[in-house]
């Protein structure tokens, strides 16, 4: 497993690299954690699908780094979702945390998550934030030195990693930029865009 100091480093890198060593990673907080098994790479200015495409905002700043932080936003009137910032500072990417495995805190999890099935706890962005007591106040939270604790596993072979659209997006809706575990049952379904996307 990778020694935690090199995190930072790590997600310095290119969003396209950081997004698929993020799976398998696991995100820990507030009694819960989840091991990692779908996320989805969003590139800032290079990127219609990026909240960060028209440049910085008081929303997105966190985006523009350093990187190793949490970029959460809230969605529809109802929903947290979770990134993690990455990427050169000052370069606005981050990857958005799309679905995992609860690992530790199933009687947590199941609590904030309601009637779920265990498979669909943290199934889905919105779902694996609820799971994790992620909300707007952990906005710009340290995942390397803070409260919620991002720690990498091993890389997943490359035959383990598939990747394929992002979900419901207008705004660059074909890029491949969408990477999942294969064969993890946490992993959500794929739906093309119906709608015009807040990103």
């Amino acid at each position: 497993m990778p020694d935690s100091s090199d995190l930072r480093a790590l997600l310095g890198g290119p969003v396209l690299e950081v997004a698929p060593r993020l799976l398998g990673a696991t995100l820990s907080h507030a009694g819960v954690a989840v091991r990692l098994t779908e996320v989805e790479a969003y590139a800032g200015a290079d990127d219609p699908g990026s909240h960060a495409y028209r440049g910085r905002t008081e929303r997105t700043a966190v985006m523009f780094g350093p990187p190793g932080h949490l970029y959460v936003y809230f969605t529809y009137g109802m929903h947290h979702c979770a990134n993690v910032v990455c990427g050169p500072e000052g370069i606005a990417s981050a990857v958005l945390l799309r679905a995992g495995e609860v690992v530790e805190g199933l009687d947590v999890a199941r609590v904030r998550r309601g009637s779920s099935r265990d498979r669909d706890l943290a199934r889905g962005p919105a779902r694996l934030a609820q799971a994790l007591g992620i909300d707007l106040e952990l906005r710009g939270s340290d995942l390397v030195d803070g409260e919620v604790c991002l720690a990498l596993a091993d890389a997943p072979h490359p035959e383990k990693i598939l990747t394929g659209p992002r979900v419901g997006l207008r705004g660059a809706p074909d890029r491949p930029w969408r990477f999942w575990l294969a064969g993890e049952p946490t992993v959500s379904a794929y739906r093309p865009a119906k709608w015009i996307s807040d990103r």
